[in-house]
């Protein structure tokens, strides 16, 4: 579940794809902070020519926005990690209103889920809950654990002035502000041996 701000129970839109104008419920859950429109509009736009068909994990979806967004952008299949029963309900229900086959969920810790057997992802989105900092840990397990195709993608997003710890091998790519939230797309680079 992402972390900061208490957002207030209603609705966010998808903004694009097939799904556009599509409501995503979100439940009143203390520290659940959806990535606004804007911000997703950017990083969909920065995403556009790599998007279709990739296959994305969205660790710690909270309401599920990035990769619900990818799905409607084409996206061929997202696996969204959500460990927050009531936060994982919502969003499993609003899978099931879209209709989106494509996307599946895993109500577990995100860095407990990236204990299993890993399968290499085109994108990953990493949004953990502010509060807890757990940037510099997910992004050793997903590039130690082999959860990251040769050239794949990094979406973080961290609080405003906080670039956070990754891997030397994550280039950056693009990044901006918005408000409270630095967000910024990463590309994996081979590491040297």
């Amino acid at each position: 579940m992402n972390g900061g701000r208490k957002a207030a129970a209603g609705r966010i839109r998808i903004i694009g794809g097939s799904l556009r104008n599509s409501r995503l419920d979100v439940p009143d859950l203390s520290g659940l902070r959806p990535t606004p429109e804007r911000v997703r509009e950017t990083l969909f736009n920065w995403l556009a020519p790599v998007i279709d068909g990739a296959r994305c994990l969205d660790l710690c979806a909270g309401t599920g926005a990035l990769g619900i967004e990818a799905l409607s952008r084409g996206a061929a299949s997202v696996q969204f990690v959500e460990r927050d029963a009531r936060a994982a309900q919502a969003l499993r229900a609003n899978l099931a209103r879209l209709k989106t086959e494509a996307g599946q969920l895993a109500v577990l810790d995100a860095g407990l889920f990236l204990q299993g057997a890993a399968h290499p992802y085109d994108l990953v989105f990493l949004d953990p809950p502010f509060a807890l900092e757990l940037w510099p840990a997910l992004a050793r397990q997903l590039e130690q654990g082999g959860w990251l195709a040769a050239r794949g993608w990094i979406y973080v997003e961290s609080p405003r002035g906080l670039a956070p710890a990754l891997p030397p091998n994550w280039q950056l790519h693009r990044e901006g502000q918005a408000g409270e939230v630095r967000f910024a797309l990463y590309r994996r680079a081979l590491p040297l041996s």
